[in-house]
C-alpha cells in the first residue's frame, strides 16, 4: 500500500465509516471560528490573571504565532503542493461526505486549522509549563480541531498530521521565546 492509497483509506475511514450523528453535530461546530474565539477570550483572561502586564507580550507572541502558522500553511505550502482537498478531488469526490456548506476553493495540504491550533497548544504549553493539567486539554483540543477537518470532508489525514507537526514546530519556536520572556 503506498502512502497515497493509506491516506485514502484512513481518510474513508474517519469521513465514513466513524459516521455517526453525535460527531456529524459536533465536528462541523468546532471547527468554526465563533465557537474558538470565546476560548481563546478564557485563555486570555487567565493569562492576565496568572501574568498580569507580561500578558500582553505573551499575548502579541500568541497572535504572532498564529499569524507565522496560518501564514506559513496557507501561504507558502499550500500554493507549493496544489494538493486538492478531497471534496474537490475528482477520484474520490463522489465518495465524499461534506458536512460543511462549502468545500472551499483552497488547496488541501497542509492543514491550517491543525497548524494554527498545533501551533498554539505548544505556544501555550511553554506559557503555562508550571499548570502541566492544562497541557492535555490544549492537545486534545488541537486533536479534535484537527480530527474534525477530516471528518467533516475538508483534509486527508496526511493534510492535518504535517499540519500539526509544523504547528508544533512554530509553538517551539514562538513557546521558547515567551518562555525566556515570562521568566526574565
Amino acid at each position: 500500500m503506498t502512502l497515497q492509497e493509506l491516506d485514502y483509506f484512513l481518510f474513508q475511514l474517519i469521513n465514513q465509516q466513524l459516521a455517526n450523528i453525535a460527531l456529524d453535530i459536533i465536528c462541523p461546530v468546532a471547527r468554526e471560528r465563533l465557537i474558538w474565539f470565546p476560548i481563546y477570550v478564557l485563555v486570555a483572561f487567565f493569562l492576565y490573571k496568572r501574568y498580569g502586564k507580561q500578558a500582553i507580550w505573551i499575548g502579541a507572541l500568541a497572535v504572532i504565532t498564529i499569524l507565522l502558522s496560518d501564514q506559513i500553511s496557507a501561504s507558502l505550502i499550500k500554493p507549493y503542493f496544489h494538493r486538492l482537498r478531497p471534496c474537490n478531488n475528482p477520484e474520490i469526490k463522489q465518495q465524499v461526505r461534506l458536512l460543511v456548506d462549502t468545500c472551499g476553493s483552497g488547496y488541501s495540504f497542509v492543514s491550517s486549522h491543525a497548524t494554527n491550533h498545533f501551533a498554539l497548544a505548544v505556544f501555550l504549553s511553554f506559557v503555562t509549563v508550571e499548570k502541566k493539567k492544562w497541557l492535555p486539554i490544549l492537545f486534545v483540543w488541537a486533536s479534535f480541531i484537527a480530527f474534525s477537518q477530516v471528518y467533516v470532508g475538508l483534509h486527508f489525514p496526511a493534510d492535518v498530521v504535517v499540519g500539526a507537526l509544523l504547528g508544533m514546530a512554530i509553538g517551539l519556536l514562538t513557546g521558547f521565546i515567551a518562555y525566556r520572556l515570562v521568566n526574565r
